[in-house]
C-alpha cells in the first residue's frame, strides 16, 4: 500500500529528518513523500539541508517552497545568498508553491479561504497565518501545512494540530520542540526532540484521531 508521508519546517535539522524517515521505513517509489518547505534558516550553516531535500526529490519526493526558501531566492538575486550557478538555486527555482493529491492540498503555510489553489498568491501559500487556520469555514480538501508552530495554534508543544479540513504539522523544531513526520494514510506520526545544543533524541511513534 502506498503511504502519503509529510514533513515540514526542518530548519536545518536534516539528520533528524533522516532518522524519522528510517524510523517510518520510508521506501522511495513505494511511498509518496511531501516536503513542505522551510528546510533552512537564515544562517548559512543550515543551508546544507537543501542538499538533503534535493536528494529526496531526486528519489521521487515532492517539495514546496517555504518562506525561508523564498527569502533565500530573493537574497541570492541580490548577490547575498547562493551563487548564481548553484545547483540549490536551480532546485529552488523549479520547486512549486503547492501540490494537490486526492483529498489533500499541501502548502507551506496554508491558503486564503475562498480562492482556488491556482489563484493563491505566493505570499499566502508561504506566509499566511490566522486568516487561514483561524477561519473555520469548510474547505473542498484537507490542507496539510506547516509554518506556524502547533503550540501557537493551541496544541500541546510538539504535537500535531487538527482543525476543520486543516492539519498543522510544524511541531516546533525551530523552537527546540519536536520534528514530526506524518503518515496520513495510517494516521501515525513519527517525531523526535530537536534541541540546538544536543543531538536529536526521544524519538517516538504516535497515532492520532481519524
Amino acid at each position: 500500500m502506498t503511504r502519503i508521508l509529510v514533513i515540514s519546517d526542518i530548519h536545518g535539522h536534516a539528520a533528524a529528518m533522516q532518522s524519522l524517515l528510517r524510523m517510518a521505513d520510508y521506501t522511495p517509489g513505494a511511498d509518496r513523500l511531501y516536503l513542505l518547505g522551510d528546510f533552512i534558516n537564515r544562517e548559512p550553516e543550515s543551508w546544507s539541508a537543501l542538499g538533503a531535500a534535493m536528494a529526496l526529490v531526486r528519489q521521487g519526493a515532492r517539495a514546496v517552497l517555504g518562506n525561508m526558501e523564498r527569502w533565500l531566492l530573493d537574497a541570492s538575486a541580490r548577490g547575498e545568498g547562493l551563487s548564481s550557478d548553484a545547483e540549490e538555486l536551480r532546485f529552488l527555482n523549479a520547486t512549486p508553491l503547492y501540490w494537490q493529491e486526492g483529498e489533500y492540498l499541501f502548502a507551506h503555510a496554508g491558503i486564503r479561504p475562498g480562492l482556488p489553489p491556482d489563484m493563491q498568491s505566493a505570499a499566502d501559500l508561504t506566509e499566511i497565518r490566522g486568516e487561514f487556520w483561524g477561519d473555520g469555514s469548510p474547505l473542498p480538501y484537507t490542507v496539510v501545512f506547516g509554518h506556524t508552530p502547533t503550540f501557537k495554534l493551541g496544541a500541546a508543544a510538539g504535537e500535531l494540530w487538527l482543525g476543520p479540513d486543516r492539519i498543522g504539522i510544524d511541531t516546533g523544531a525551530k523552537h527546540g520542540c519536536r520534528l514530526t513526520l506524518v503518515d496520513l494514510t495510517n494516521r501515525l506520526s513519527y517525531s523526535c526532540r530537536v534541541q540546538p545544543d544536543r543531538p536529536h533524541d526521544d524519538c517516538r511513534r504516535s497515532s492520532w484521531p481519524i
